[in-house]
């Protein structure tokens, strides 16, 4: 057999399987080929996406199910023995694998990174390949795992689900690494991992193999919402049985369970005598697993650190999606460095999390507003003479006017897109968001006539708002479509379908803003939520420029007046919220103090507010901000990528589908959808590309069409053939060159009427002879003569 002749799968099938089966790897519970790992990032451009590349191991091997070990990278016999070497090097950095290794038929080179004194590449033959428990004992005995203990707990089965799901590749990482750490006797832990890629999830899979090994009996999960106490317990802790579970409710106590689930607040209080987690003995709990650890739980001062304190002997685990780093509160010092972290940015790029645009919008008077000398507020309050700006606006002074040009402006984006997309507005307080929601009622009367819940405040204060929440975040239900909140919805709410967050609130943490973003980061493909949109009015997406955010948008867009709110075609404690009343218009807040009282918030109207224009920004690919203009952007990308016109025109010529090349230019941050809305043209990719970065005269499809008619080089072929190609012409005329690339064009109209593909092709001879006409064809559409 020449092996020369083969293909990367027949290598595989032929050479590759034989040998890691006979070193003893069982094919079908233990090896999986052509794995992709990652879904490809969604790619936006104007109000279409695309997806770029997953990334595709050709084979995994796992020492037990969702415990890999091994990667292997295979290439057909022309290769050497060690090309892709490097990529399977990446995979393994990205997927934690030991042991790499690539092969092309005649043997294998072998990558150990645990081996840390001798080489760490060698040559060995195809029957040398090493043996799952070779490869797992030098794992084993690099990480300090080899104890008897250790080893049972690293070595217990995954839950294994009925319904075929399975860990992703990072939760895989998130809970072995865990597992390593107990085992190894670490008792604070804590991973980070963006909102929406499943920390409950991985809870679950990491309680469910302590649990089973009987390492840890007794466990508590605490949160901070008690929707998510009955979300966790019936839904990814399901398996464990309701007769194991048992949600601690109003202080009451029952020692009989196994895994308890309970509120932060709902073990503390102010009293002695209402800190029921004192009626469990410090040694009852083996695990305390705790959800949303940056809500204050690792603060020094909090009620919450007491309960941490209190169960000190048990293994603690810390879940969040931003660990918190202040001067008065550090998860670090707690826990520890993460175990494993997962960030925003990775999740974007895997394409398991919904990229976002941002419209920066700037009101005339968000850079200050001075009041005339005595001016009274609507309720004849004298207002205090200084120059207010965004600190202090639906804080301490509220202008209505304000607040309906912002109430317009997310209402004319609703309008120009979708008026049932879930939003969420997130204010300063109860207050404005009781304000907003007034105004937003006005801007929508025609949809709230007919459905009074269109727009609803959801705040801890609000009991009708809170029964609305279940409704807000289920995928099935239209109504709500609007929540105004100011704090409620910034954590630990799954709002999967939410697709424009709007930034009315002075934030200037990068944990509270990635909580926040995290509300629209679910992807929700079947029903068309592939990425979201921040409408910021108070320059909160600042934070973007600061060196600890990680996670860029795909487009930045600040309007001018005149300009739609539509992105162009180019592409404090939830607990505390309710505590106080809710700040009535008539009786504005007033705080007793010295000699006279004090007025907390300032209401005025008749003050003249419009929007004002600043400039339009992007993120590129390497995740800085843009700001020169996007043409300027893509000219010197461009430039990058093609030497000069010719080489441009060579490599388009020689494309096999126009599609891949624009798809392969898209990940490199050159987004044409973008960039033909920027120059205000109807131009074909390739014109807009030509026109861009060589200066050439851009045609149009029509224009280029008609060349093509003009030149009449059609007159080789016979009449049916002849009416192919004119078919095919005006499709890419219409339509453009993509849709004459399908493989499937002739089973179209109008090509299905003149006959079968079958009957079709042989108008040109073979079918080599009809992709040959076809490739013919584009040349003469593109010729640039």
């Amino acid at each position: 057999m020449d092996k020369k002749s083969l293909s990367e799968r027949d290598i595989c099938s032929k050479y590759i399987n034989p040998a890691i089966e006979k070193a003893g790897w069982d094919m079908k519970r233990q090896v999986r080929e052509e794995v992709f790992f990652t879904d490809g990032r969604i790619i936006v451009q104007g109000k279409l996406y695309t997806r770029g590349k997953s990334k595709r191991a050709d084979y995994i091997l796992y020492y037990k199910s969702n415990i890999p070990i091994a990667i292997i990278e295979a290439k057909d016999n022309n290769k050497p023995v060690g090309s892709g070497m490097q990529q399977a090097l990446e995979y393994s950095e990205i997927l934690q694998i030991p042991f790499v290794f690539t092969s092309n038929g005649d043997s294998f080179v072998f990558h150990d990174k645990t081996n840390t004194s001798g080489a760490l590449e060698k040559e060995i033959s195809m029957e040398d390949f090493p043996s799952p428990e070779t490869l797992w004992n030098k794992y084993l005995k690099l990480n300090n795992l080899e104890d008897p203990i250790a080893k049972e707990i690293v070595e217990k089965d995954y839950h294994i689900d009925d319904s075929g799901m399975y860990p992703r590749y990072y939760q895989q990482n998130a809970v072995n690494r865990t597992l390593e750490a107990i085992a190894k006797g670490q008792n604070k832990i804590i991973l980070v991992m963006a909102t929406g890629t499943g920390k409950t999830y991985t809870a679950f899979n990491i309680i469910w193999r302590l649990w089973k090994t009987g390492v840890k009996k007794r466990i508590l999960f605490l949160a901070d919402r008690n929707a998510l106490l009955t979300q966790t317990k019936n839904g990814d802790f399901s398996p464990f049985g309701n007769d194991i579970m048992h949600i601690i409710k109003n202080r009451k106590i029952d020692k009989s369970y196994q895994i308890y689930f309970a509120l932060y607040q709902g073990l503390t209080g102010t009293e002695e005598e209402k800190n029921a987690y004192k009626e469990f003995s410090k040694d009852f709990f083996d695990l305390v697993v705790i959800d949303e650890c940056h809500r204050g739980s690792a603060a020094e001062a909090s009620a919450w650190r007491d309960v941490l304190t209190y169960f000190n002997s048990a293994t603690q685990i810390g879940l969040t999606a931003t660990p918190k780093e202040t001067k008065d509160v550090s998860n670090m010092d707690y826990f520890g460095k993460p175990v494993y972290t997962y960030s925003l940015k990775q999740g974007i790029d895997d394409g398991f999390l919904a990229p976002y645009k941002v419209v920066r919008i700037t009101t005339s008077v968000d850079d200050g507003w001075r009041p005339t000398a005595g001016m009274l507020d609507k309720y004849g309050n004298e207002i205090k003479d200084r120059i207010y700006n965004l600190k202090d606006y639906d804080r301490t002074l509220a202008i209505d006017e304000r607040t309906e040009v912002v109430a317009k402006k997310i209402t004319e984006y609703l309008k120009a897109t979708d008026r049932y997309a879930k939003t969420i507005v997130f204010c300063t307080d109860i207050d404005h968001a009781n304000r907003m929601r007034q105004a937003l009622i006005n801007e929508n009367a025609d949809l709230v006539a007919k459905h009074w819940n269109y727009c609803v405040k959801i705040t801890g204060d609000d009991e009708v708002g809170k029964q609305e929440l279940d409704n807000f975040t289920d995928v099935e239900e239209r109504f709500p479509v609007i929540a105004t909140t100011s704090k409620m919805l910034t954590t630990g709410i799954d709002t999967k379908m939410v697709k424009l967050i709007v930034l009315e609130s002075n934030i200037q943490s990068v944990t509270e803003f990635k909580q926040i973003i995290g509300r629209g980061t679910r992807i929700r493909e079947a029903e068309g939520k592939v990425y979201f949109t921040i409408m910021d009015f108070r320059k909160a997406t600042n934070i973007f420029a600061r060196p600890d955010f990680d996670g860029d948008p795909v487009q930045i867009y600040e309007p001018k007046p005149d300009e739609p709110v539509v992105p162009p075609d180019n592409q404090d404690s939830p607990n505390n919220e309710g505590n106080g009343s809710e700040p009535k218009p008539t009786k504005p807040d007033i705080t007793i103090g010295g000699e006279q009282d004090e007025i907390k918030k300032y209401y005025v109207n008749d003050v003249p507010v419009s929007v004002v224009n600043e400039r339009v920004q992007y993120y590129g690919k390497d995740g800085k901000l843009i700001t020169e203009s996007l043409k300027d952007y893509s000219k010197k990308n461009l430039e990058k990528e093609f030497t000069s016109l010719d080489d441009f025109i060579q490599k388009w010529n020689n494309a096999e589908k126009k599609e891949e090349l624009i798809r392969e230019l898209a990940e490199h941050g050159i987004l044409l959808e973008a960039l033909r809305e920027e120059i205000g043209q109807e131009l074909d990719d390739f014109d807009l590309i030509c026109h861009i970065a060589f200066d050439q005269p851009a045609l149009t499809r029509s224009e280029r069409a008609n060349k093509v008619r003009k030149r009449n080089y059609f007159g080789k072929y016979s009449e049916t053939a002849q009416k192919v190609l004119n078919s095919l012409l005006d499709k890419y005329e219409q339509e453009g060159i993509f849709s004459i690339e399908q493989g499937s064009i002739l089973k179209v109209k109008p090509l299905n009427e003149m006959g079968s593909p079958v009957e079709l092709v042989r108008a040109f001879g073979k079918n080599k002879d009809f992709e040959l006409a076809v490739k013919e064809l584009e040349n003469e559409i593109y010729n640039i003569a």
